[in-house]
This record gives structure tokens, sequence and C-alpha cells, in this order.
């Protein structure tokens, strides 16, 4: 499949990235879920397009036994490298949409900042619940779409021009749909605005000058009300940041 394809080679070119990159290597959020899943010593989780391995490296001081996937060889490979003091952090090259796992073997399942790359959600979300246990727990971090149209196509649009890889940002609506439908109650939920340092954003995938002014051409030239909503901070020809909308949740599995 094209989109996948795109997403092996955009990571293996930025495997560095990812893993210095301050979008994914910080934030409240590693911590925050700690607190929320509250993980024990018995525990054994499955990380979902772990790239830089931050979450997998959280969460491995707190349970028997981390898996960290990811589609893109180079990517595991790398982060392997990064995560080799963590002695209960296994690795495995799989697509999200087709784990290869046996059903009900996970505790907890996560997948931070890596959704908006998946073609097929409901394939992912149907796959979490296989591999989940009865009331194990998931937990979903990853940039959203606003609900308003404008701002949506406008993000959207932004982020493919940025990174080919990049499908979608969903709605909150798309995603509440899709766990409802595989037998996941949200337990927990937190929506945020991200801000963005725009030159290492839009460094971290692209060396093309020429698309990287455009870019910053689209952001400059938008209106007020879009600036305003995605909290652009510029100074004449120059973007400092911007923020995007992010959404923290963590559901259980149902009985079917």
């Amino acid at each position: 499949m094209r989109e996948k394809d795109d997403v092996k080679r955009v990571f293996s070119k930025n495997k560095e990235a990812y893993v210095t990159s301050s979008t994914h290597a910080f934030g409240k959020d590693l911590s925050l879920m700690i607190n929320w899943l509250q993980p024990k010593s018995t525990m054994k989780v499955l990380d979902i397009a772990t790239g830089g391995g931050h979450v997998a490296k959280h969460l491995a001081n707190h349970v028997k036994q981390v898996v960290a996937t990811d589609i893109t060889e180079d990517m595991l490979e790398n982060t392997a490298l990064y995560l080799e003091s963590h002695n209960n952090i296994n690795y495995a090259v799989a697509d999200a949409e087709d784990l290869p796992f046996e059903g009900e073997n996970f505790d907890i399942v996560s997948c931070r900042i890596a959704a908006h790359h998946f073609p097929n959600p409901e394939r992912f979300i149907a796959e979490v619940n296989r591999v989940l246990k009865p009331g194990g727990q998931f937990l979903l971090i990853d940039n959203i779409a606003p609900e308003a149209q404008k701002f949506d196509q406008f993000i959207n649009s932004l982020e493919k021009m940025r990174d080919h890889s990049h499908v979608r940002s969903r709605s909150l609506i798309e995603w509440k749909k899709l766990f409802d439908d595989r037998n996941l109650s949200i337990i927990k939920e937190q929506t945020r605005k991200k801000v963005l340092p725009y030159h290492e954003w839009v460094q971290r995938t692209l060396d093309n000058d020429e698309i990287i002014q455009h870019i910053g051409q689209l952001i400059l030239e938008s209106d007020k009300e879009t600036k305003s909503y995605f909290q652009v901070d510029s100074e004449e020809d120059t973007i400092h940041s911007f923020a995007i909308d992010e959404w923290m949740v963590m559901c259980a599995k149902r009985p079917d």
C-alpha cells in the first residue's frame, strides 16, 4: 500500500529526528499516562508504532514486559539501540492494522502520536480490541482534527505537504465511533493545544527549501481566524510556533 511505503521512507530517513524531537521525547502526557494507567509489575504492554520509543521507555520501568512495534525496520533498530539499557523491552516489526500477536495477550496497548499515519483506522482499532485482554486498557494520544471543516482542511493539508506519510488527523467524533463499535469504553480523556516549534516541526521531515517556504507562506497568509485558532506566533516573515489539537484518551475493553 502506497501510504505505508511512504511511512517507511519518511521514518527511515528521519529516525534520529524522532528520537530527539522535543514534541515526541518530552511532554506532560508521558508522566500523565503513568498516573492514568497505574501499570503493575506483572503487566505485559504492547506499544504500537513506537517511533523513538518514548512510551516504551517510560512504561518499561513499571511493568514486566513491553513489546515495542513499528512498521519501519530502520526506525525500530535505531530505537532498540537507544533503549538498549532496558532489558524488558522486546521489538517486533509490525503493521498496526495487522498485528502478529495472539488474541487477548496484552494488559495495556498504547499508541502515541502515530495514528494519523494509519490509512485504515477501523482495522487498527479492531486489532487493538483483538489483542487486549478483557478489561485491558488502551491509551491513544494523537493529533486530532478540529470540528470546523475550515480548520480541519487547513491543518490536514499542511501536514500532508510537510509529511507525505501523513494520512489524516481525525476528529473526536470519528474516533469515538470507532471505539464504540469495537467495545472500547472511554474512562478518561483530555484535549489540549500542543505548541509546535515551527522550524523543528517543518525540518523534521523536509529538506526542500521551496516546499518549506511554501508551507510558511500558507501559514503567514492564512486569515485572522485561522491564525488565532492555531495560535500562530510570528514576527514579520518569521514563524516561531503554532499549536494543534491533541487528544489523550484511555479506554477499557468491554466484554463481548
